[in-house]
């Protein structure tokens, strides 16, 4: 077993005009070293072709996840998805990345665009086995992993961008691909690599998208610890205990809330040395203080990098924001977001008696809330999460 994992995230926009995507991604992990991706385009665009998409990529996901070969998988398909009567075609187009134990990684793919793989920073030309299925044309290749292999698979949506306006025949590949290579090399996750990919695809339509349009990015990347202590113990003669564990812990370590910045300065023998600089006057600025990776604020900071990560699973909107700022919520978020794979939460139980005004919209429920909201978000994100209370 190495200590690889894949960073997965994907963006989509519905043709112009339609309430709901005709593209669909459904990601199943069988395990925490095992993942099935599928992105399936249904025929068309609107409800049918969401239908479409939405039942090819979960039959799909669900039997390669189970362990079933691509060609019982091709052939339910056929014989699960109503024929168009117009073009007599019973099921979308589709592409499979199969990430097995973080070692090798199987693609499948029908009549999308060809999945891009960047390896060492360029375009790799990966071998195809050519398969004919049920009549079908599918290719299907297995990979080594690398450390940095990025995986863009695409709806023929991104292709088309552009396509009798800025490009005559669209978005060609050779471009995408060179596109793809500068986002690479700005250390972007998979999350940001697709969304700009997906906006950059939108800009091209003149934000009246003529297709479904999706792309999905896998990041192969090693395993990176970080640590976030939030709040002071219950009890005070836990407060040792708490930070000996905290700081033992390999990785970065974030530290939230005044006054546990405070018992960590005294624990440390380090000064604490507060700053004035407020990058947003409605976010409380971050402090220093030497052994650790980034002081803040607790309750209003988090609650921020809560928001900025419910929008992250959502249309990710935001990124920008967050990813160019220095306040301590943005910077919460390139760590938690863009660096970490495994997070340790130190959470303190003590009751802050300055949270206990009425006038105040923060007490110690919306405090725990916090910690659960934010942990759900990050495995959703593909995290690997671990909450210890004090």
């Amino acid at each position: 077993m190495n200590n690889l994992c894949a960073d997965i995230g994907y963006k989509s926009i519905n043709h112009f005009g339609e309430e709901l995507c005709g593209d669909h991604v459904d990601i199943v992990e069988e395990n925490e070293n095992s993942t099935v991706i599928v992105l399936a385009d249904g025929l068309g665009s609107g409800v049918k072709a969401s239908i479409l998409s939405t039942l090819t990529s979960k039959i799909i996901s669900t039997m390669i996840s189970a362990g079933l070969p691509i060609e019982e998988c091709v052939e339910t398909i056929a014989a699960t998805l109503p024929i168009c009567s117009l073009r007599g075609v019973a099921y979308s187009t589709f592409t499979i990345i199969h990430i097995q134990n973080n070692e090798t990684a199987d693609i499948i793919q029908y009549d999308n665009p060809m999945v891009i793989v960047l390896r060492n920073d360029e375009n790799y030309d990966y071998p195809k086995t050519e398969m004919n299925i049920g009549g079908k044309k599918i290719y299907k290749t297995t990979l080594k992993l690398q450390e940095n292999d990025i995986f863009i698979a695409m709806s023929d949506g991104c292709p088309h961008a552009g396509m009798g306006g800025k490009y005559n025949f669209g978005w060609k590949r050779e471009e995408i691909i060179e596109y793809m290579k500068v986002l690479a090399l700005g250390g972007y996750t998979a999350k940001n690599m697709s969304t700009i990919l997906v906006d950059e695809c939108d800009n091209l339509y003149d934000k009246k998208a003529g297709d479904d349009t999706t792309a999905c990015v896998v990041k192969i990347r090693k395993r990176q610890p970080m640590n976030m202590l939030f709040g002071p113990p219950s009890n005070r003669d836990d407060c040792d205990r708490m930070m000996s564990l905290f700081f033992s812990k390999e990785g970065k370590h974030i530290i939230c809330g005044g006054t546990t910045s405070s018992i960590a300065s005294r624990y440390l023998g380090k000064p604490l040395r507060a700053s004035l600089n407020f990058e947003h006057s409605d976010l409380p600025p971050i402090a220093e203080l030497e052994g650790v990776d980034l002081v803040t604020e607790g309750v209003i900071t988090v609650n921020r990098v809560l928001e900025y990560a419910k929008d992250y699973l959502d249309d990710n909107a935001l990124y920008e924001r967050w990813n160019f700022s220095r306040d301590g919520a943005s910077l919460i978020c390139r760590l938690l977001f863009e660096e970490a794979t495994d997070i340790n939460f130190f959470v303190g139980k003590a009751i802050n008696p300055a949270h206990q005004n009425p006038d105040l919209p923060i007490n110690f429920s919306i405090k725990m809330n916090l910690v659960t909201e934010l942990s759900a978000c990050l495995q959703k994100m593909g995290k690997r999460i671990k909450v210890s209370y004090f």
